[in-house]
């Protein structure tokens, strides 16, 4: 298959998008641009669309795609139910990086969802995704665009790296805006629970709905989990060298990675440190990259993916990273990075 590549780095190209809606509506996957990641689109209500997905991607079929919405109107055809806390929310976050999970109608295929009875739902905040959602009929199911396990896409050369003749268009919108995966609130319950933290802090949505909790699983390294939403049993992020993280006083992080990185560069061996741009200069014996500032706490975001990618092809032996505790988005990026590690932490 030979991939096409549209060009729209500029704003959306109306013929484009026309033959891009055309090959989702009839079976076949997009690869588009949002605010969080590149996206590997579908029609969410045709199984054999959302199949694959799962077949390009390499992807277990438990783990459920999300169905992105360009318009509020369309949620009422995708679910059984609409509790008053998804207008509430969609009102204060939509469109933008918020993922709802709710009741699924039976318009929508068990092949999109993971076998669950619900649905996961967002509207994203990409003038492209939402043109090319309307295009494909408007509902489009779209995981992130790239082989199930590796860290996800934030431009278009890094979903050409994964799925290049593999899938029939990429849509280059050039970098995202933000570099992690939307949250995911589950509002099937009683008491809305985050099954995936993201930019949308918990702190923000409790400033809306009122009390919600953070699911106890999401650190955690649990393979019994049946996963409600995308990321929550499977390892994801990773790179293809082991990554751990060193946590503890900054100083003694960095004597620790120094100590440790040392020792693979008397082995012959090449090291690879992510590190925060007010520390990354005390760092030696390793390839440092710098992920963005703690004060910006959004760069540290937008980079992680890239980072981890580059080092895939700097071929590094191992990856120290530092620990990332910050105050919005602190909780979506150890997510991430723990993720990547597969819960490896030095603690120092």
């Amino acid at each position: 298959m030979k991939t096409a590549v549209e060009n729209m780095r500029e704003g959306v190209r109306e013929e484009g998008i026309r033959r891009a809606g055309e090959i989702l509506r009839q079976g076949g996957l997009v690869a588009f641009p949002t605010e969080t990641v590149y996206g590997l689109g579908a029609n969410a209500l045709d199984p054999e669309a959302s199949a694959k997905i799962y077949r390009a991607k390499g992807r277990p079929s438990d783990n459920p795609l999300i169905v992105h919405i360009a318009r509020w109107e369309a949620i009422g055809r995708i679910t059984g139910e609409l509790p008053a806390q998804a207008k509430l929310l969609s009102d204060a976050f939509w469109p933008g990086p918020l993922t709802m999970v709710l009741k699924k109608s039976p318009e929508v295929p068990y092949a999109t969802t993971g076998g669950l009875d619900t649905v996961a739902v967002r509207m994203p905040d990409n003038e492209i995704a939402r043109a090319l959602i309307l295009a494909g009929g408007g509902y489009v199911a779209a995981p992130s665009a790239n082989t199930s396990g590796r860290p996800s896409p934030t431009t278009a050369q890094h979903v050409a790296e994964d799925m290049d003749g593999v899938i029939d268009m990429i849509i280059d919108g050039g970098p995202v805006s933000i570099g992690l995966e939307s949250t995911i609130v589950d509002l099937t319950e009683d008491i809305p629970v985050i099954l995936r933290p993201g930019f949308i802090s918990q702190e923000m949505l409790s400033s809306v709905v009122g009390e919600v909790r953070m699911d106890r699983g999401l650190l955690a390294d649990d393979p019994s989990i049946r996963p409600k939403a995308p990321g929550m049993k499977y390892r994801h992020y990773a790179p293809k060298a082991p990554l751990f993280i060193v946590e503890g006083e900054r100083e003694r992080v960095q004597e620790k990675i120094n100590e440790l990185s040392a020792s693979e560069s008397a082995a012959g061996r090449k090291a690879g440190v992510i590190a925060a741009e007010e520390t990354s200069d005390g760092y030696s014996h390793a390839i440092v990259r710098t992920i963005g500032s703690r004060k910006q706490e959004i760069t540290i975001a937008q980079h992680l993916y890239a980072i981890l990618r580059e080092f895939d092809l700097l071929e590094v032996s191992v990856i120290y990273s530092e620990s990332f505790e910050t105050p919005q988005m602190g909780a979506a990026i150890m997510n991430r990075l723990m993720k990547a590690a597969g819960h490896q932490v030095i603690e120092v």
